[in-house]
């Protein structure tokens, strides 16, 4: 089985961190909605986040997701929402396990959205593509590299494409734009 996550297109926040907040997603580069579209298989079944970015971005990719999974929206960053990234605590030297585990006042950690958006995709029964967020592709690579996953770059409209055979996953691409 073959897991195919799109990131939505840049989202409309002003350079603010926009987990939970339902922003709208910048979908004006056709070239690189094109070349996406070229890269997706037409026989998978299309599921999405219900975010208003991540839904934007399918009907630009002409995309109809058939099923819509709340448990696929990106990390709730509570007291971090709407705040500039030059504006959030500095973590970076927190090794790999604490920052996954860090969670941020009324917010969820990094280990929380994956124990959500796990089951998910461990239940998928056919090849998919899922219209995401970075999160949500971060969540399907730790379950090949756990906690390492967080130090991946996952850029708006790129593809992360994982593979199943049995119960065991591999990685055959990150952040391909």
């Amino acid at each position: 089985m073959l897991l195919t996550i799109v990131r939505h297109a840049p989202p409309l926040t002003d350079g603010r961190l926009a987990g939970r907040r339902d922003v709208s997603a910048d979908i004006g580069d056709s070239q690189m909605i094109a070349r996406v579209r070229a890269r997706l298989r037409r026989d998978a079944q299309i599921i999405a986040s219900p975010a208003q970015r991540c839904l934007q971005t399918a009907a630009a990719l002409g995309l109809t997701p058939t099923q819509t999974h709340r448990d696929l929206w990106e990390q709730d960053y509570g007291a971090w929402e709407g705040l500039r990234y030059a504006d959030l605590p500095d973590l970076g030297a927190l090794p790999m396990s604490e920052l996954a585990r860090h969670r941020p006042d009324g917010g969820e950690s990094f280990q929380d959205m994956a124990a959500r958006v796990q089951p998910i995709l461990q239940g998928l029964d056919r090849d998919s593509v899922i219209v995401a967020h970075a999160g949500t592709a971060r969540a399907a690579l730790a379950m090949v590299v756990g906690t390492a996953a967080l130090s991946f770059a996952i850029a708006p409209l790129s593809l992360t494409i994982l593979r199943r055979a049995g119960s065991d996953w591999s990685v055959e691409a990150v952040n391909l734009t």
